[in-house]
């Protein structure tokens, strides 16, 4: 039957079909060789110490970027992209409270050439950098937009009615927008454009809440004492998972926040939240902000997690300048030392207090006192949970590496376990755990005395 088939075409008609048939296989292999780079996901953090904007893609994007003012515009050029609706949705996703941008244009610039465009509310220092798969994210483009005057953390705690969000410019026309790079190319009217979305992504912290009576706290001398807070994870880097879902990063926050309440509302101390909504601060950045803030004592919060569900219990933390003290306490600050990994830092960006942090460790003081601080919140701990470990244990934890500040990280509970999971999420429980804290700061203080750091500064 095939044969009888066969018969039918004539050489000249056999001739014919082939070469249609190479047309369309040419076409075909033309298309997919100029086929562009797929954007995978937008993601956006807005805050006031900065907002993060991420592009992740399954390759490397070459691309631009430059300054445009009167009125205040970014604009970054991103070669061999498509425009897909997960780059047309980044439109939507500006937030109302974004401090820096105000809105988002994406459009087809020239062939070969996605051009973004964003409307700024006041000048900024953008840095955009590349990073590499990790984890569960792809390739990902980073633009992190920094203020170009960043409020003083030391002022926006003692004087706060003095610091105010950047001011915004005036809206910019509403006829497209030209914009000009240095090398005087010209902005094609964008194909795409997207009107400003209000956003649920509220980062303010909540109102202070009230300390829990019946447990007889010492009482602070009169001075005012900077405690720095950090909730662990956030933006990018979610932490880890529990069972149900819960992610580190939310738990963290939640209850930094009830800690800062009950510290603001102790007499002659004061509150610094590191973190104060959902987005991504480096290791290094975090014991650099409570060093501006002139903090007296930082403390990390974080919710531990193990691939065994049953694991459970509370442990407290200091930095060891001689190894971990167990091969928990190792993994565990392998662990948490990967966060910049996943939360992603520009490598460009060097911090020279970093780089002397080592040497500066060789006085042994600041480890000694966190290890004090660290034993009495631990068996304020032990008043409401299990204690994972009866002791406080010590490890290389990047985040603890501040040579003049006492530092302790906190794993309130494993998130792991879905026991203690259901109980991070419980609000009162998260009170009783900064409260269990505050308790630990305060005996910390009470056996310990000693001038603030920014009383000292201002006495200088």
């Amino acid at each position: 039957m095939f044969a009888a088939v066969i018969k039918f075409f004539t050489p000249s008609q056999w001739l014919a079909g082939s070469v249609r048939l190479a047309a369309v296989l040419f076409c075909v292999g033309v298309s997919a060789a100029h086929a562009g780079i797929e954007i995978i996901a937008t993601r956006i953090w807005p805050a006031q110490d900065y907002t993060r904007l991420t592009l992740e893609s399954r390759q490397a994007i070459r691309h631009n970027m430059f300054l445009v003012n009167n009125p205040d515009r970014l604009v970054i050029d991103l070669e061999e992209v498509d425009i897909n609706d997960a780059l047309n949705q980044l439109t939507s996703k500006i937030a109302g409270n974004d401090p820096y941008i105000k809105s988002v244009r994406v459009g087809r610039f020239k062939p070969g050439v996605v051009r973004l465009v964003l409307d700024l509310k006041t000048q900024v220092k953008p840095q955009l950098f590349d990073l590499n798969p990790v984890g569960e994210y792809g390739n990902r483009l980073v633009l992190d937009i920094y203020p170009s005057h960043p409020a003083d953390p030391l002022l926006a705690l003692l004087e706060p009615d003095k610091v105010t969000p950047p001011a915004s410019t005036d809206s910019p026309a509403a006829t497209p927008l030209t914009e000009t790079p240095p090398a005087n190319d010209t902005m094609a009217t964008p194909e795409v454009t997207g009107s400003n979305v209000l956003s649920n992504h509220d980062t303010r912290p909540p109102a202070p809440m009230p300390a829990i009576s019946g447990k007889n706290i010492p009482e602070l001398r009169a001075r005012t004492l900077i405690i720095a807070i950090d909730a662990g994870h956030g933006g990018e880097d979610p932490g880890a998972r529990g069972s149900n879902g819960s992610q580190e990063k939310n738990v963290t926050l939640a209850i930094a926040r009830r800690l800062n309440g009950l510290i603001n509302n102790t007499p002659n101390m004061r509150g610094v939240l590191i973190r104060e909504g959902d987005y991504f601060i480096p290791l290094g950045g975090r014991t650099a902000k409570a060093r501006k803030a002139r903090a007296d004592l930082f403390v990390s919060i974080h919710a531990d997690a193990f691939i065994k569900p049953n694991a459970h219990g509370s442990s407290v933390f200091a930095l060891s300048e001689h190894g971990a003290t167990s091969t928990a306490a190792r993994w565990l600050a392998k662990k948490e030392n990967e966060a910049d990994l996943i939360g992603g830092v520009n490598i460009a960006v060097k911090d020279p207090y970093l780089a002397r942090t080592l040497l500066d460790l060789s006085q042994t003081a600041t480890i000694n006192d966190s290890l004090t601080l660290a034993k009495h919140v631990l068996g304020e701990l032990n008043q409401i949970n299990d204690l994972h470990s009866g002791h406080v244990e010590q490890a290389g934890f990047a985040v603890l590496k501040s040579p003049d500040i006492p530092s302790i990280l906190v794993e309130t509970a494993f998130i792991s376990n879905p026991s203690e999971e259901r109980r991070l999420n419980d609000e009162n429980y998260q009170l009783k755990l900064a409260n269990a804290i505050l308790n630990g700061i305060n005996r910390y203080f009470s056996k310990n005395p000693a001038l603030s750091r920014h009383n000292i500064a201002q006495n200088n």
